[in-house]
């Protein structure tokens, strides 16, 4: 067969490198690459026909021929030296991929070539360890840092307010406490001594008169048995802040039985029996407590005055 006769006029020629062979006059040394390499593939595809001709050196010009109808039925004429080329290829394993040998190399590329798959995962976690790295630090991190300024500035703040020398030994006390927290690196400790130092310069700003929660359908006191003394109750009467101009305040106030301080707007202060009797016989007549100031605080001041006896121990819920 030539190498130069033309595909007939009609026929359509099979893949890439047919399509290749087809174009008239073609003796290009890329054409018969081309072909050499449709060749190869097309012995792949006909594996059993390799095995069964390829065994045996004395049959390979047989295949060769088949090769030769093979592509005379596509109309495709392939050079002799061509189908040899081929034929060659496949026993040497040319235009055959080989993986390379499994190494540390090969597994990063591998990843590499895989990250559309698992690119995402990992920057979705990045993403969540660097968000929660940022509240962390927002959150504690930078409010720890300005501690030492804070206290300063807080204990300044609520000195200004104070009326006399006791409010101010207190707030020395708080001070002192909460540096002393932060020398030793107790920052737990100097953050609560911030918050006692809020919380007295809140109730220093404040004027307000006690007045016993005196209204239908509201309780007036409660009693309590403590967990040291099953046998004992202690007696509360409820009370609020009410500033000069009618309007009840939020006040902080330190729970006896969590030693915690929170801001509430009603508190029970602890009475001993005779007075929590005598606010319930008032209430009684009437169903009005008509005798319902409890004491008075003043600006400046941290404790009230109070009109009725009391130890001053409160607490915040019931």
């Amino acid at each position: 067969m030539s190498s130069e006769t033309p595909v007939e006029s009609g026929v359509r020629p099979v893949g890439a490198a047919a399509a290749q062979a087809a174009v008239a006059g073609s003796s290009h040394p890329l054409d018969e690459v081309m072909l050499a390499m449709d060749v190869v593939d097309t012995l792949r595809r006909r594996e059993r026909l390799v095995k069964t001709e390829l065994d045996d050196l004395g049959r390979e010009e047989d295949l060769k021929e088949r090769l030769r109808k093979i592509y005379a039925a596509q109309g495709i004429d392939v050079p002799d030296h061509v189908i040899d080329q081929g034929v060659a290829a496949l026993h040497e394993g040319r235009f055959t991929f080989t993986p390379p040998p499994r190494s540390l190399a090969t597994r990063l590329a591998r990843i590499y070539v895989s990250r559309g798959n698992w690119g995402k995962w990992v920057g979705g976690i990045l993403g969540v360890m660097v968000l929660a790295a940022a509240i962390h630090y927002v959150s504690f991190v930078a409010p720890d840092a300005d501690l030492p300024d804070d206290l300063v500035r807080v204990h300044t703040e609520a000195v200004a307010l104070a009326e006399n020398d006791q409010v101010r030994e207190t707030l020395e006390r708080f001070l002192g406490a909460g540096q002393s927290a932060l020398r030793n690196d107790d920052t737990e400790g100097a953050r609560r001594a911030l918050r006692e130092l809020e919380a007295a310069r809140t109730t220093l700003g404040q004027e307000y008169s006690l007045r016993i929660v005196n209204r239908p359908g509201e309780q007036t006191g409660v009693w309590r048995v403590p967990d040291v003394n099953t046998g004992a109750r202690n007696y509360y009467i409820l009370v609020e802040a009410v500033d000069p101009t009618g309007r009840v305040l939020p006040v902080p106030i330190r729970n006896e039985e969590t030693h915690e301080t929170e801001t509430v707007a009603i508190w029970g202060l602890r009475v001993d029996e005779e007075t929590f009797n005598a606010v319930a016989r008032d209430k009684q007549d009437d169903g009005i407590v008509d005798r319902d100031r409890f004491g008075y605080k003043a600006r400046g001041e941290l404790v009230p005055r109070y009109d009725m006896p009391t130890t001053g121990g409160a607490i915040t819920r019931w």
